[in-house]
């Protein structure tokens, strides 16, 4: 069948709209406007509501706006004009939010930064993205003043911490964070000082489908660094396409139009996943946002029940941490509407075990930096959810499987290339126009984008992810899922974490390594030849993991996404060495 055939029969006529949520509709009237009109729009409508709770404080919509015009003239006197580069290197603060806003004010694009980086990729990104200006906090004062002697920023701007907390709170806050002493004048300014300029109202004339609002840096299919050119028709589209999924909760939990839901904002904003569905979609719907620099379990369940959060974007090692959490029933969460895991595969067992836990529903999404950001969720309550589906494609959101090689389609139930095509997809990757054709491909008379996902399609539309394509392991020439073995792993009780990666075999090329993390009353109680034998009496004999190794944690990026590659680094370095794996 060809790939027409295909889209015609099974993909035009969008199937999985039949199993949205009632009152979710297969298209949405998309309007791109710029980034900055649901900031001006909101704080007009509702200037007195908390757009952020910080440590206690309740920032409002016209502190929000008004300082955020205030940082736009600061910007626009120091040169930053349209199309120049911002770059953000700070923790989830309120000047995080501030700054972006100020940066698009003006049609500047920002490129935010993993606060974790070291001062040598921070100047790699600044460099490549040619940044003009860093906003950084004072706790990362010294690794940014190492990264400006690489790259010389026109200006470093540091926004302490403390700043925007309550007063009271202020000097125990400075002596807990313990901030280097930091050295202001010439190129590095005060974020406090920027506050004093006098707000003109500037808005730059911003064409949403061709002016790139964030240059968000993502390794991609091919792990190479790259910025992902996302404009400001791609994340108002998707706050478009996402509205109809919170309406749908706050009909269900009748909470009113005009009342604001509160959001769990644990996620890194630097991420396009926190920084899409929580920061933005708060703006842009006038909600507001419980606001962590960094994850403290007590702090966010308690505050859950304390200012009555009905939204938890995630992902599974915050739920994971969330489930095994000794007191978690001592807290009040019963004000949940949903939550959602994105990020990374979901595993099934662990869904499970947080409703049960929790008595809040957690349901499985999906998304890409160069998808700004989601594109699959599972229905979240009257429609019908799959377990371990990422479920169905937003409205407006095309969705297929493509060969592997060819640029050409495929039916449901076949595995291959998860593609998308909607109007969230990237722009492009920025000054790589070699990957950009490997990236996409037209077909049907659309232009499909290369997720680097292996998936399948049933005939009901929802998609299953098998596995990455670059973590699909080759056991003597069969085709072995990471994910599969994981969610057999799960099932384990004694299994906490596990992470499942190939490594060299000289028998049979390559073969399945667990690597897990075990739950404290297992530990010293069970050996990995026991999980090798649990695990052989519920999969094939060419799936299960030839080896097992136990760690006390598994490396995980500040999304909290279980980082494979370095496992695999580690376990190529030792076969360089040794010329075999490390069992």
């Amino acid at each position: 069948m060809e790939s027409h055939e295909i889209f015609e029969k099974y993909i035009k006529n969008r199937p999985w709209t039949k199993n949205y949520d009632e009152g979710i509709p297969a298209e949405v009237t998309i309007r791109p406007e710029p980034l900055y009109a649901y900031l001006d729009r909101t704080a007009s409508s509702y200037p007195e509501r908390t757009a952020f709770v910080y440590f206690g404080s309740h920032v409002k919509y016209k502190t929000l706006a008004d300082h955020s015009d205030r940082v736009a003239k600061a910007l626009r006197e120091m040169g930053v004009s349209k199309g120049d580069i911002v770059a953000l290197y700070m923790p989830n603060h309120p000047a995080f939010a501030v700054a972006f806003y100020a940066a698009a004010k003006i049609g500047a694009t920002v490129t935010p930064m993993n606060p974790l980086y070291t001062p040598g990729e921070v100047a790699r990104q600044a460099r490549d993205s040619e940044a003009r200006v860093l906003f950084t906090a004072d706790v990362q004062y010294d690794k940014a003043i190492k990264a400006n002697e690489e790259y010389r920023f026109e200006k470093v701007i540091v926004a302490e911490m403390t700043e925007y907390m309550p007063a009271w709170l202020k000097p125990i806050a400075r002596r807990q964070i313990r901030a280097p002493r930091i050295k202001y004048g010439g190129a590095v300014v005060k974020y406090a000082e920027l506050l004093s300029y006098e707000a003109e109202g500037y808005r730059a004339a911003v064409k949403p489908e061709e002016d790139v609002v964030a240059l968000m840096y993502t390794g991609g299919t091919t792990g190479t660094p790259k910025g992902a050119e996302i404009t400001h028709a791609n994340i108002s589209s998707n706050l478009q396409q996402l509205k109809p999924f919170y309406d749908v909760v706050r009909r269900s939990r009748g909470i009113g139009a005009d009342a604001p839901l509160v959001l769990v904002g644990v996620l890194p904003w630097y991420h396009i996943y926190g920084q899409v569905t929580v920061l933005h979609y708060s703006i842009f719907d006038g909600d507001t946002v419980l606001v962590y620099p960094r994850f403290d379990l007590k702090k966010i369940l308690s505050d859950i029940g304390k200012y009555k959060a009905s939204v938890f974007h995630g992902v599974p090692t915050i739920f994971n941490a969330i489930v095994n959490s000794v007191d978690v029933r001592r807290y009040d969460l019963t004000s949940l509407a949903f939550c959602i895991s994105g990020s990374s595969p979901l595993p099934v067992e662990l869904a499970r075990r947080f409703e049960a836990a929790t008595g809040a529903p957690l349901r499985e999404g999906y998304g890409m930096t160069e998808t700004a950001v989601v594109t699959h969720l599972n229905p979240l309550l009257n429609g019908r959810h799959k377990a371990g589906s990422i479920g169905l494609p937003l409205p407006s959101t095309y969705a297929a499987i493509a060969d592997l090689e060819k640029p050409e389609l495929l039916p449901p139930g076949q595995t291959g290339e998860l593609v998308i095509s909607g109007p969230q997809v990237m722009k492009g990757y920025h000054n790589r126009p070699e990957e950009n054709k490997e990236a996409f491909f037209n077909c049907c008379g659309l232009r499909w984008f290369r997720t680097g996902d292996i998936a399948y399609m049933d005939e009901e539309g929802y998609f299953y992810i098998v596995d990455r394509k670059k973590d699909m392991i080759k056991y003597k020439g069969y085709s072995v899922f990471s994910r599969e073995i994981e969610e057999v792993l799960y099932q384990h009780p004694c299994v906490k974490e596990a992470a499942v990666i190939g490594v060299p075999d000289q028998e049979a090329g390559e073969a399945p390594k667990a690597f897990v993390v075990l739950k404290d009353e297992c530990k010293e109680q069970i050996k990995p030849a026991d999980i090798i034998k649990w695990a052989s009496e519920r999969l094939a004999p060419y799936k299960r993991p030839r080896y097992v190794e136990f760690r006390s944690e598994l490396p995980k990026s500040a999304v909290g996404k279980i980082l494979k590659r370095i496992l695999k680094e580690e376990e190529l370095s030792k076969w360089a060495q040794t010329g075999r794996s490390n069992k």
